[in-house]
């Protein structure tokens, strides 16, 4: 029977939560899992799952405590794993600990577990408290879940924008639009997400690197990732140049031209090849080819083409934009390009989630509609 959570249940998930939100960006293809061991009220092992998504955050909180965690109460944000993988069950290794009690965040929607973590924690007679703070674990856990059930990452798409949606001059003109203090908050957005996707149209423009410059904020390498769909993007590029060194991958429409990929590939871009559309490749694929991969939460920093693209496919998740309080007029480049919408009942819809000023500039954070 579960109990309800007390004072203390709430502060030692938050604190679990935390450690969580710590890990994004870095734990695909696997969650990123807090956990908390604590034993007559002192804290004895806390963790989040290592880069690169082993250990997982139960195993690594376990090795902290060592024997104290007999008898003690785990708080973990994702109902621990039952399934063997290339590391044994995580519900096993806390029962094997000798954990008295575990409270649990989200459930696991991983058809290998959903649900017989806990009940094997159960039957072993260990209590299980489930659904303790579950928005904000759920929340956490979105790009894992969407991975799970839609087949592709969690997308946001980030813009930064004057006051009346233009991201760029007529000319072509962008940097900067927001001022240091936003550019830093978006490079912190780019270290919570698996992966960066940009349109070729933008990595011609703007010979972008798409990495996380904030020192030390991650340990695993942010994957760039280009839809192009004819390889137009130029071997002398600074993602072309670096992909040695930093994970970057191609998404092409099949039939590429075969010269182009050879000599692509060569310099180390990985090719993903998704059938071609009317507007260039198939977008919906092409996230199904990450997701294949492993890519779980993919922030688009993509240009207005790419932006009205995902829009008008309904595969935008949620909206990170940075207005600047300035206006630039309707010869400017608009933040999402035309894409045929002809009735305000067929407008995406976002709902606000949060709003914070960051210098001169605002971002306003959204969630899609339900």
């Amino acid at each position: 029977m579960s109990v309800s959570p007390s004072a203390d249940d709430l502060a030692h998930m938050r604190a679990a939560l935390a450690l969580a939100r710590r890990g994004l960006g870095s734990c695909w293809p696997n969650p990123s899992v807090g956990c908390v061991i604590v034993r007559d009220g002192r804290v004895v092992g806390r963790a989040v799952t290592s880069p690169g998504g082993r250990p997982h955050g139960e195993a690594n909180a376990l090795a902290m405590a060592g024997a104290a965690a007999r008898g003690a109460t785990a708080y973990v944000t994702l109902e621990p794993c039952s399934h063997h993988g290339r590391t044994p069950p995580c519900a096993d290794s806390l029962i094997a600990a000798g954990i008295a009690r575990v409270v649990i965040g989200s459930r696991d929607v991983d058809p290998r577990v959903n649900g017989a973590g806990s009940a094997r924690l159960r039957a072993a007679g260990v209590a299980v408290t489930d659904g303790v703070l579950r928005a904000e674990a759920d929340d956490i856990n979105a790009g894992f879940f969407s991975r799970i059930r839609a087949g592709r990452p969690l997308v946001t798409l980030k813009i930064a924008s004057t006051l009346d949606g233009r991201i760029a001059t007529h000319t072509g003109e962008s940097q900067w639009i927001t001022a240091e203090p936003a550019r830093r908050a978006g490079h912190a957005l780019r270290g919570r997400h698996d992966a960066i996707l940009a349109g070729v149209g933008t990595v011609l423009a703007d010979n972008p690197e798409l990495t996380c410059r904030i020192p030390g904020m991650r340990s695993v390498p942010l994957v760039r990732v280009i839809a192009d769909s004819h390889l137009r993007t130029p071997l002398t590029h600074k993602l072309v140049a670096s992909a040695l060194r930093i994970p970057t991958w191609i998404i092409t429409r099949n039939g590429a031209d075969h010269v182009r990929r050879r000599a692509i590939s060569g310099l180390g871009v990985t090719l993903l090849d998704v059938p071609g559309s009317t507007a260039g490749i198939d977008l919906r694929r092409g996230l199904e080819a990450l997701a294949e991969r492993g890519i779980t939460r993919l922030l688009v920093e993509g240009g207005g083409r790419l932006a009205a693209s995902l829009l008008r496919a309904g595969l935008v998740d949620r909206l990170a934009w940075f207005h600047a309080p300035a206006i630039m007029g309707g010869d400017g480049l608009p933040a999402a390009a035309a894409f045929g919408i002809d009735r305000l009942a067929a407008m995406p819809r976002f709902v606000r989630h949060s709003t914070n000023q960051l210098g001169a500039d605002l971002l306003s954070e959204f969630r899609r509609e339900a």
